[in-house]
């Protein structure tokens, strides 16, 4: 038999899919996690290409950017849809998938970003 202990929280409800931890809303809704920022950087928004840890897959990393969840999340999409590829946000690093370094380079420009190549 389990025994309840107050260390258990739910994480997943079939009525509204994942819960976030902090404020035990639906991911959704979440309160907490729109408002948490990264940490302050120089300003300088530093663009490279990874392999390591897929399989020999690259991809495009954009690290470097000060926005909340929210714009990080938009800002990802805009890139994914100017590269025509896939991708995701993980603890603040845009990877998107596929070498798109020059394209990723020429649209955070655009948008007027100070843009460094890092790495390679």
């Amino acid at each position: 038999m389990k025994s309840s202990s107050s260390s258990s929280t739910l994480v997943y409800s079939t009525e509204t899919g994942r819960i976030c931890p902090d404020c035990r809303q639906p991911v959704a809704n979440c309160t907490c996690r729109s408002n948490k920022v990264v940490a302050v950087t120089d300003g300088v928004v530093r663009v490279s290409r990874e392999t390591k840890g897929r399989a020999g897959k690259g991809v495009t990393l954009v690290k470097g950017l000060a926005l909340d969840t929210a714009a990080l999340a938009a800002l990802a999409k805009q890139l994914r849809n100017a590269c025509g590829a896939g991708g995701t946000v993980k603890d603040g690093i845009i990877e998107v998938q596929g070498d798109h370094c020059e394209r990723v380079e020429q649209t955070l420009k655009l948008q007027g970003y100070t843009v460094k190549r890092s790495g390679g």
